[in-house]
């Protein structure tokens, strides 16, 4: 399928509180060079800088990012700085607090609630606004997360956070939120042989909530990338429909609902053009049912 005219609002819409986004969004962690954190090789900037652009100009108003996503050489934030500021006014940024990293790229303990706004000024100074449209609290093993949601509410109320989300959740996180903010997003891993064994997919739609899966195309890949040999299933489809393999898992991923984002990333824009064209790619129910075999199978 021809990829580099379509744009993401082919993708449909969808609203973060009072923010209506294209449901085709990009994920800024591959920005930074040829796998996540200080894997691989360090990004080219000029290139990076240019993929940015080139996803604005395609239609992607929603960027997913993290202070936390550095390598040796490149800051996402401040690739996104760089590049898009200052920023259109439709264009929103979304980033994730909760994870620690030094300097040296280590992952200490997760951070404190008392610790969550110095995280939160962090990402607003590496991006040069005096907001965040979304936040996101990572959550990284714990139980409960009262404590944290609610510094969170408070740089809402303080003005510093417009909306809130959580990542990497179960149910039992998002009835702890909701008891204390408004939830907009939930981001979890999910795709196609990814299962959502929790039901999180459906405890969004029932109340209005974006869910936003991450790894959607690595899958078992995760930061390094997708690895995996593709399955005859997906390879079926892609031929079938002229489309590559991404771009069926993507589309796939579209069709579980109206409420369902996705934020793929990469660093290349050959790859962010074909991404951005799987908005466009409608799926038969032949498809689906075909697609759906995968993960019934998956572990």
């Amino acid at each position: 399928m021809t990829s580099h005219t379509v744009s993401a609002a082919a993708s449909g819409t969808w609203v973060l509180g009072d923010l209506t986004v294209n449901r085709l969004g990009f994920g800024a962690m591959r920005l930074t060079g040829s796998a996540a954190f200080h894997d691989g090789t360090p990004s080219d900037r000029g290139r990076a800088i240019a993929v940015l652009r080139r996803a604005v100009e395609l239609g992607v108003d929603h960027i997913d990012t993290a202070a936390f996503y550095f390598s040796r050489l490149r800051s996402a934030n401040e690739l996104i700085n760089s590049a898009l500021a200052p920023y259109a006014d439709d264009l929103v940024i979304s980033t994730k607090v909760g994870p620690v990293r030094d300097a040296s790229g280590g992952w200490p303990e997760p951070a404190r609630p008392d610790e969550l706004r110095g995280q939160v000024e962090e990402n607003l100074r590496q991006l040069g606004r005096d907001h965040l449209d979304v936040v996101n609290l990572r959550l990284m093993g714990q139980d409960s997360i009262s404590e944290h949601f609610g510094a969170l509410s408070e740089l809402r109320d303080a003005g510093l956070v417009r909306h809130l989300g959580i990542s990497n959740a179960r149910p039992e996180h998002l009835v702890q939120a909701e008891a204390i903010a408004p939830v907009v997003c939930v981001q979890n891993r999910y795709g196609l042989d990814s299962p959502d064994r929790t039901g999180m997919l459906r405890s969004c739609a029932a109340r209005g909530i974006a869910f936003v899966p991450f790894f959607s195309i690595a899958g078992e890949g995760r930061e390094a990338g997708a690895v995996h040999d593709e399955h005859d299933e997906v390879r079926a489809v892609a031929r079938a429909h002229g489309a590559s393999p991404a771009q069926v898992r993507l589309a796939w991923i579209l069709g579980q609902g109206e409420h369902v984002l996705v934020i793929p990333g990469t660093g290349n824009p050959d790859h962010l053009a074909d991404n951005v064209a799987a908005g466009a790619l409608r799926l038969t129910q032949d498809d689906f049912q075909l697609l759906d075999s995968i993960g019934r199978s998956a572990p």
